[in-house]
């Protein structure tokens, strides 16, 4: 999202460090809680008397609400004054992860993670355009560098925070652990940030913004609950899917009839090549990144026999990996062509993938490592080289409006593909089981013949290592369907057509935003 314009009522000079730190703190508490749940699953569904495909609602929630509340924030800053925003946000956030400590219930729990990311939404862009606001231009580079690693926190720290939380307390503290850091960046944005005067100027599209919301909310239950419902079957799906196609049909409309500017979404976006090729390369990121990192914490712990923290410190690397290659690529953007860059990330990241199909219930510790690291790396050479081809070559009175819609088809992808595999999941599960009991009858001479055969102990003994391999045959398939999706993807690399110009400081500035957003 572009900067907010704000007056103050005093001249009297900030106080930019502590301006920073407060920041910081905001920024963290929100970019961690995107990956801290993670590890905290398995506890959590024991506790919460959650299904494994309704646990995963514990994330998409979160996700599904800050995606729907993210282009909120320049209409809400503009209304009510950044700093304004900015505390009520850090209030919310903190309050809703207290309810989601104290939740007894998957209910109260997603009731509350929603919350979370209705509140935590506005963090991000408000952090950003206020580092930009308090500092001068020629600053706003290393400001950014900044924040840049603020945000890269969250996949580094999430999961080996939330292992050790959940392994040394409960896995409650990994939503109270936020009291405090959030405590201290109202305390520190509340007496820092003079006073914002609300400018007034934007008017919101509440239908196309209502019907959006309905749309997608609409589709992220039907996915999260279908495989529970048996999809089509059942009237409470058919429900979902009418609602989601009538909001999302009345969303197009309205966009389509309505002036440009005085509605939700600009069409003229669409006509841009580069941008409707870099909303399918997100949205297919967005899927791959997520999925892949829901489904790391339950396969180590439910397959393997990891505590939670030691899933936590063998994910963690992977965020390293993202972290090195954006400091490396920063440097490349503008030198090497884009689809160069994009073509090795999306290759590494397929690699990865593919080497991820190999595990088994026994995989030692540095296969699981070392694909992460590089699948790490891989999606960091996407990231801005992805965002700076996306907006190469858009208008620039239409920058802002595509950075917001950018993000909202990431996030949409994020929450769809953790639904999805998640769905997968259970029936391949399933799938793989009845094909490997199929084996074990009478016409099975060694079967028959073994011990365990012989003993109900045994026979459930039987059941449960065919379990295993079962789940473990479901997270391969899950594996090789992530891997096909940005195999699919790369040939979309031959529509980006590369920038004719090289990019201005601004511009590089505005694309590392908005791949980190």
């Amino acid at each position: 999202m572009s900067s907010a314009s704000v007056s103050t009522e005093s001249s009297a000079p900030l106080n930019r460090p502590m301006i920073t730190v407060s920041i910081m703190l905001a920024t963290i508490i929100q970019a961690i809680d995107g990956t801290i749940a993670n590890v905290a699953l398995p506890h959590m569904q024991g506790s919460l008397n959650a299904s494994s495909d309704q646990i995963t609602w514990v994330l998409t929630s979160f996700i599904v609400a800050t995606a729907i509340a993210t282009p909120l924030t320049g209409w809400m800053s503009d209304r009510f004054g950044q700093k304004q925003v900015f505390l009520v946000s850090i209030a919310g956030f903190t309050i809703a992860s207290i309810l989601c400590g104290l939740a007894g219930s998957l209910t109260e729990i997603v009731g509350a993670r929603l919350l979370q990311g209705v509140f935590g939404a506005a963090l991000v862009p408000l952090s950003q355009s206020t580092l930009l606001d308090i500092n001068p231009k020629e600053k706003h580079g290393s400001a950014m560098a900044v924040w840049g690693m603020g945000v890269m926190v969250g996949p580094i720290l999430g999961p080996t925070l939330g292992g050790w939380l959940t392994d040394a307390y409960d896995w409650r503290w990994c939503f109270f652990i936020n009291v405090p850091i959030g405590a201290a960046a109202f305390f520190g944005i509340l007496k820092y940030i003079p006073h914002q005067f609300a400018k007034r100027s934007i008017r919101f599209d509440v239908f196309g913004f209502t019907a959006l919301s309905l749309g997608i909310g609409s589709l992220q239950m039907l996915l999260d609950r279908g495989q529970q419902n048996d999809w089509f079957s059942s009237s409470e799906t058919l429900i979902e899917a009418a609602i989601c196609f009538v909001s999302l049909g009345f969303f197009i409309i309205h966009t389509a009839t309505k002036p440009a500017g005085t509605t939700f979404f600009n069409y003229r976006l669409l006509m841009n090549r580069n941008f409707l090729t870099g909303l399918l390369f997100i949205f297919v990121v967005g899927m791959v990144l997520f999925a892949t990192r829901a489904l790391m914490p339950s396969m180590l712990q439910g397959l393997m026999g990891y505590t939670a923290l030691y899933a936590g410190v063998i994910t963690a690397p992977s965020g390293l990996g993202t972290m090195l290659a954006m400091m490396i690529v920063g440097r490349m953007v503008g030198k090497v062509d884009l689809r160069l860059i994009l073509g090795v990330g999306f290759g590494l990241t397929a690699a990865t993938l593919a080497m991820m199909c190999t595990y088994t219930v026994d995989t030692s510790k540095s296969a699981i490592i070392i694909p992460g690291i590089i699948q790490g790396f891989g999606l960091g050479l996407v990231f801005v080289p992805l965002s700076a081809a996306t907006f190469a070559t858009l208008a620039g009175d239409l920058r802002p409006d595509g950075t917001s819609i950018y993000s909202l088809v990431r996030n949409i992808g994020s929450s769809i593909g953790i639904a999805m595999v998640q769905a997968f999941q259970v029936s391949n599960t399933q799938t793989a089981h009845e094909s490997i009991a199929a084996t074990m009858n009478v016409s099975n001479a060694a079967f028959m013949d073994s011990a365990y055969a012989k003993t109900a102990s045994g026979l459930a003994a039987i059941n449960a290592e065919v379990t295993r391999q079962a789940s473990m045959i479901a997270y391969i398939d899950n594996f090789w369907l992530m891997m096909i999706l940005t195999l699919l993807a790369m040939p979309l690399l031959f529509l980006i057509a590369a920038p004719k110009k090289k990019l201005s400081q601004e511009e590089m500035e505005h694309d590392q935003l908005a791949a980190m957003e």
